[in-house]
């Protein structure tokens, strides 16, 4: 397989879309929602409106037909503006609509993705709990069969998207028994908002993406239908796994969009901040940070596309994708600390972007598998393991 860096007209078009978008309805805006740790209804039903939540879906169910290479595309190009929107977009999709297309049934796929792909619902997934970790296999959140019902006891933290007024749905994963071995049968379960016994906790005070919502679930005696299991009893561990094998294009492209972010505002005030008679970009200091800067998101973007071409050509892109992830958020970081260090007090002060890219860029390295576990997967991709 070959790589052409260069955009098909269509994509092209979409990334000019999404880069106006970003620019003139964002941007503008975004720094108000982020101070007072607002979720942005406004901007997240626009992009309900131009097709964005639906971008690697079927028109069948509502989507725009494209794939995960559309979807990177418009992720890269929202967080060079603002990662708390860029990330909205990629749980969504990835962790909350994607699930129920890959493994629901057509019944299920067609009571909630047209409201997923519109962005009138958002969906939300539940993996993450308090004493798991990355060790997403020490689920202990159960899942009791009661005649016609699934009975949900337990908690899970860190869901992105779960909490907002337009949360439709959170996928569960829950233990529902045990192999021979006494290991555990894990499986996933759709849990509508609203459902007694699902609480939702308060949003969380987040160093960075404060603009997004991110809370604690609880589940107390919670019933939902039998039929509410997505896909087969006990395939829950597998159903995750490749969700998050996927997710990791989805939050390189973001990742990639931030650390381009960090180049676009450090060239401009290089350009318009003067030192000592002189336009701070005349150093050769600024100069070698700038280029490296632009070295490493240029990279970034070849690695994420690369991972996606793979997915999209049914090619095994589990080793790219890991890469493409650990890769884009390390460097994310390493452009907003550049980029602050360039801005100087100004890039301490909220009002500069490049203070909002730094608190975003940390969550990166650890949000859909830490650093380390992405160099677990490399190693064992390798053979090593």
């Amino acid at each position: 397989m070959s790589l052409d860096h260069r955009l098909p007209d269509e994509l092209e078009e979409l990334r000019r879309t999404v880069e106006a978008f970003a620019h003139d309805v964002v941007a503008p805006k975004i720094g108000e929602y982020y101070e007072q740790h607002a979720f942005p209804y406004e901007i997240v039903q626009e992009m309900g409106r131009m097709g964005l939540f639906g971008l690697p879906f079927p028109e069948e169910y509502g989507g725009m037909g494209g794939d995960y290479l559309a979807l990177g595309i418009a992720l890269e190009e929202l967080a060079r503006v603002d990662s708390s929107v860029a990330i909205t977009l990629e749980a969504g999709v990835s962790l909350g609509a994607m699930p129920v297309y890959h493994f629901g049934t057509e019944e299920q796929k067609r009571e909630w993705l047209p409201k997923l792909c519109s962005g009138e619902m958002l969906g939300a997934f539940g993996l993450t709990e308090p004493d798991g970790g990355s060790d997403a296999g020490a689920t202990r959140t159960t899942a009791v069969r009661d005649g016609g019902d699934w009975v949900i006891n337990g908690s899970k933290c860190f869901i992105t998207n779960s909490g907002t007024d337009i949360t439709g749905l959170v996928t569960v994963t829950a233990v529902t028994g045990r192999k021979d071995d006494g290991s555990p049968l894990i499986s996933s379960i759709i849990v509508p908002s609203g459902t007694p016994g699902f609480t939702v906790g308060a949003p969380y005070s987040k160093v960075g993406w404060s603009a997004s919502d991110t809370r604690e679930l609880s589940f107390s005696d919670v019933r939902v239908p039998a039929a509410n299991l997505l896909g087969e009893e006990g395939r829950g561990y597998a159903q995750f796994l490749r969700i998050l094998d996927e997710g990791r294009i989805a939050i390189a492209a973001l990742a990639t969009g931030l650390a381009q972010g960090c180049v676009d505002e450090s060239v401009r005030y290089a350009k318009e901040r003067h030192a000592f008679g002189r336009a701070i970009g005349s150093n050769q200091a600024i100069q070698f940070k700038l280029a490296d800067m632009e070295m490493r998101a240029h990279t970034s973007r070849l690695a994420w596309r690369d991972a996606a071409s793979r997915l999209v050509h049914g090619e095994p892109f589990k080793k790219e994708a890991a890469l493409a992830k650990l890769y884009s958020s390390e460097i994310a970081v390493d452009n907003a600390r550049e980029a602050t260090q360039i801005h100087g007090g100004y890039g301490f002060m909220n009002e500069y972007p490049v203070a909002r890219m730094w608190r975003d860029a940390k969550i990166l390295e650890i949000g859909e598998g830490t650093s380390e576990v992405q160099r677990m997967l490399i190693a064992r991709e390798l053979g090593v393991v």
